[in-house]
Order: structure tokens, then sequence, then C-alpha cells
């Protein structure tokens, strides 16, 4: 299993002990004129092409790299069940298939699923045959030139261009087979509550578990706090835990007690074992972390006491791998590398993240605000598309304590007519009330940018600090961000910040946009908003923007564009293949507002 691309269990926060990853080569085929179907390449994938699994066609890794336009395409395998997995469930997992699947096994229809960002599994004991071989076939279905398509930054032309990067289509994270009993834990969820000093315990169980019993145990850093043995009465089990004796010493107020942060992430760990009368049926471990994330008198709180963020955007691309890291260890440098900037966290933008890297933000202390693709346009089939994608995002993300704020929409993208559009206000509205229906312990950002309705948190996008040269520019940028009175009345873009009909309300402000210069270490071509000729420049104009950042009254964190450099976009701290364009240390210096 070593020898194959992204080796690494891929669902961290719910672990089981009997797994196959399907990942590596698969049989590959682009259906240009969509004749698969109907020429039941299901029953019959004698497909020409191979590619390695989980990287998209469009990239290097995948050994296919064809830049071909093909709105279909299939894909085939053959596996083997291993012997310590027969006479189980299997399950099949995809981690994230852009963007809409057809699973056929053994030439039989197994399922679908429609979204590009977020897992799906199915259960496919009742397709597996006889014969020692099992064979796997996709069809897969994303149209170039839908707009109503969650795609965020995916290009719908042949060349990237702006801020528009090369398209993914089909498996981009792993795929994997899992071996259950009848009778299994499905999910898991946790919910700590730092002022109780306690965790709610729920989970949902699959088949029939009158008599089981459900074992939970919660350990912190060795110790066992927890031992609890639950009778089962149906399918779902609540249980809230006491953590500790409720002192101001244990809760967190001080960085040494329990709370996650990211100067302290401290994790409790959990298992879970299921029992029947007839014994074992099902073991998974996982992890949660007490974290409270909340606004008051307008500042963010974490953990009860006012916590400024410095955030870095990331865009999560990787030169060989597009939307998919080459190895699990690049999704952990990403964070590595932020922090020795003297970042706290990172705004993920416009994509949902491989649930590896939210391990690595949980283990190694690092916040995440959560963001989704948009799609381009507004219409109703993209307002199902949206609302379906953000159901399955926060079942799958509700457990790491890493993510701090959803953000449902960016700069009016999908709702460009939301200044006065009641219909696209209304869908905004929604958005942040079904997250927080699904999620009430993190902020929710209605419309991070401008042109905000219901929001947490008031979040400016503002890139006219102009030039190092353009005196007045800057000027005039500074003074736009020196109180809140400033911020407030100020208008970016030439956009209003909230929409006819609302306006401010006390939320805490940050600048959730700005910076990007943009150098050209390794004589690329490429853009950004202000352009440096050397390391000394682009200290220099960073530490010019900061000064304005930090001489600010009423920001309260803010986040830079950009960790990266994404293909023509040049305006990251790092290259695209992740290499310093200047001391980390002296980044780290410039971001301490107490310099």
């Amino acid at each position: 299993m070593n020898n194959l691309p992204r080796p690494e269990y891929p669902r961290p926060q719910f672990v089981r002990d009997l797994w196959l990853n399907l990942n590596g080569e698969w049989n590959f085929e682009l259906d240009k004129i969509n004749e698969g179907m109907k020429n039941k390449w299901f029953e019959n994938p004698n497909f020409s092409a191979k590619i390695q699994v989980p990287f998209a066609y469009q990239s290097k890794l995948s050994q296919a790299e064809c830049k071909e336009f093909s709105d279909w395409c299939w894909y085939n395998r053959e596996f083997t069940v291993p012997a310590e997995m027969l006479g189980k469930q299997i399950i099949l997992h995809f981690g994230a298939v852009d963007y809409q699947t057809w699973v056929y096994l053994n030439g039989k229809p197994v399922g679908t699923h429609e979204g590009g960002h977020t897992a799906f599994s199915f259960d496919i004991t009742p397709y597996l045959s006889d014969k020692n071989k099992q064979s796997l076939t996709l069809r897969v279905y994303d149209p170039l030139k839908d707009e109503t398509i969650p795609r965020g930054k995916q290009f719908w032309e042949e060349k990237s261009a702006g801020i528009w990067y090369t398209q993914t289509t089909g498996i981009w994270q792993t795929v994997w087979l899992e071996a259950v009993e009848e009778v299994h834990i499905k999910n898991v969820r946790f919910t700590p509550d730092i002022d109780k000093g306690t965790v709610v315990v729920e989970a949902n169980l699959s088949g029939c578990c009158i008599n089981a019993m459900l074992d939970i145990a919660i350990l912190y850093k060795g110790e066992q706090l927890i031992q609890s043995s639950l009778k089962v009465t149906g399918s779902y089990v609540r249980q809230e835990f006491e953590l500790y004796n409720r002192t101001i010493f244990r809760s967190g107020f001080h960085g040494g007690g329990m709370a996650w942060s990211p100067e302290h992430p401290n994790l409790f760990d959990v298992n879970l074992r299921l029992t029947t009368p007839s014994g074992t049926v099902d073991n998974v471990s996982s992890y949660f972390g007490l974290r409270k994330i909340h606004t008051e008198n307008g500042k963010v709180y974490l953990n009860n006491r006012p916590y400024y963020q410095k955030l870095v955007l990331d865009q999560g691309y990787w030169p060989g791998g597009l939307l998919t890291a080459p190895t699990d260890e690049d999704l952990k440098k990403d964070i590595v590398l932020s922090k020795e900037m003297g970042f706290n966290g990172c705004r993920k933008h416009q994509k949902v993240e491989d649930p590896r890297f939210l391990y690595w933000a949980d283990k190694l202390g690092y916040l995440v605000w959560g963001e989704c693709a948009a799609s381009p346009c507004f219409s109703e089939e993209a307002v199902a598309r949206l609302t379906k994608e953000w159901i399955e995002i926060i079942e799958r993300d509700y457990n790491h304590p890493s993510i701090v704020t959803w953000v449902p929409i960016n700069e009016s993208w999908g709702v460009p007519n939301v200044e006065y559009s009641k219909q696209q206000q209304y869908h905004t509205l929604a958005m942040y009330y079904l997250i927080k229906s699904l999620d009430p312990t993190r902020l929710v950002i209605s419309n991070d940018g401008w042109e905000m309705t219901k929001t947490d948190i008031l979040a400016i996008h503002n890139y006219n600090h102009g030039h190092k040269d353009e005196t007045r520019k800057y000027e005039i940028y500074k003074q736009n961000l020196s109180t809140k009175e400033d911020l407030i009345n100020s208008k970016p873009a030439a956009r209003n910040l909230y929409v006819q009909g609302f306006e401010y309300q006390g939320e805490p402000i940050l600048l959730t946009e700005y910076g990007g210069i943009a150098y050209k270490l390794d004589g690329s071509e490429g853009w950004g908003y202000t352009m440096v000729q050397s390391e000394e420049q682009l200290l220099e104009d960073y530490a010019r923007i900061m000064d304005a950042v930090f001489a600010s009254k009423a920001l309260h964190g803010f986040c830079y564009t950009q960790l990266t450099d994404v293909e023509q976009e040049i305006n990251g701290l790092l290259t695209y293949d992740r290499k310093p364009k200047c001391d980390p240390a002296k980044l780290r210096e410039l971001n301490s507002p107490k310099r």
C-alpha cells in the first residue's frame, strides 16, 4: 500500500482498521460524444488509457495529463476483496469526484452522487461477484459550460487566465473499501461546551441494534477521563459527559488548560466499541477539541477571550496535482510554513479541502475558515446544488475543532444582483440560517467581501493600497481602515458593504482580502495586485500594508492574499512549489501587531 499515491487513511475523524486503498492505476477513457451509455461501457469497460487515481486527468501526477475538454469520462479497475473482509458488508468510499458520478460494479448500477467536493459511499455487498476479481466502473459528468454547478476557480476556457485555473474533472480524492458488520456505527458527532466543561456525543447506528451496548472511552493526553457503557434502544444514541471540574484553571481561560487553540492544540481521543450479545461488532477511533468561538462587543472570542485572527488566503492548488496534494506531507507543510510566517489560520478559498488537511490543522493548531466552490450564476438549480453541497460539507466536517467560520458565498459570486434583488438576498439569508441550523457552534459570513445581509462578521475585501510610490492612494487606504466609521462607510471595489435593507449591527470587522503583492521569484510571468522586483521590496511593501492594518482602531483580524502562487497568479508568499519568497521569520515579525 505504501507504493500507492496518497496511501494514508483518508478519514482521520472516523478510523477503522479494516480497509483497502483503491488508489493507483485505473483504466480511463474520455467520452467526448457521450456514447458510453449507449454502448454499455459499464458492462465492457475496454478503455484505452491509464490514469493514476486520485489525480484528475488534467494534472501531471495523473500520468494522463490530458488537456482535452470532455464533459464525460469513464474509469475502471479490478480489485479483490481481501480474505479478512469476506463475510462482512463492504462499503465503497469516494473522498470526492467532480462533478456527477454513476457507479457500477460487475456491470450492475450501484448508485449515483451529485456534487464535486464532498464524500459519498455505497454498500456494494449485493453487487459482489462470486469470482475472485471485481470490476468497478465509474461514469463521470462534469459539464464545462454549465454555470449552475459550484466550480470555484476552475476555468471554462482552454488556457488559464486571471483568477481562473485549470479544470479538475473526475476522481480527485482517495477511493477505498471498508469492511463492517451489519450492525455498525454509521457516524459520530461531538459538540463540546467549554462553559459547562462537557461534550455531547451523538452516534447513528446501522442495523438492528436492540440489546447492543455502545462503549465510549474519552482520553486526554493518554489519561482516560471517561469510560461509559450505554444501552442501545434504537439507531441513535446521545449522551453528555463532564470532562473536568468547572474551575477557571481547567476551563481553557488560560493556555495551559484543556481547550483547543492554535497555541495549544489540545485534543481528546475517543474510542467507540459497539457490541451485541454475540460479541464485539465495531470499533472506531476519533477525536475532538474543546473549543468555543463567538462574537461579543465587536470582537471575535476564542475560548471566551478576544482573539485576533491572522489568516492567509489558501486556495489549495499544487503544480503536479491541481486540487489534490501530491502527498499528505504537502498538506502538513502548508500549515507549518504558514505558522512559521506568523499566521494562525487560513481561509480556504473556493475549495472544500481534503479531510487530511483539516486533521493536520487540528493537530498542529491552525484556524480554518471553511468555504465552498461558487457557481458563476444565480438560478433555482444553482441554489439547490449549493444547498445540497453545504449539507454534506457540514455532515463531513462538523467535528474538526480547527474550523471556526463557514463562508457560503464570496464577493457576490453566484448572486450578482444581490444588491437589489430580493430573491438573491433571500438566498444569502437562507444559506446563513441553513448553516446555523445545521451547526450553531460556528460563525457564518453571508457574503465575504461586500454586499452582506445577515452575517456574524463584517468581512471586507480591499486591495486599494496601491504601489509603494502611490502615496496618496495609500493614505486614503489607511484612512479607510482607520476607524469603525471609516470601515463601515468604505466602498471597496465600488460596492456597498451591506445590501439595501441591511446595515451594520455591531459585528466584528475583519479585512479578509488585501495585499496580493506579486514577486516573480523564478522569473515566471504572471500578475498580482501590485508588483515588486526583489525580496527586499516584498518585505518593504508588506510592512507598509501591515502598518495600515495594525494602525486601525477597529479591525479585529485579517486574511492576507495569499499563501502560494497559483499558475499565472504570482502574488503568493510562497512560490507554486512552496519555496518561500522571503525569510519566514521576517514575515512573522511583520505579522506581529506589537512590533
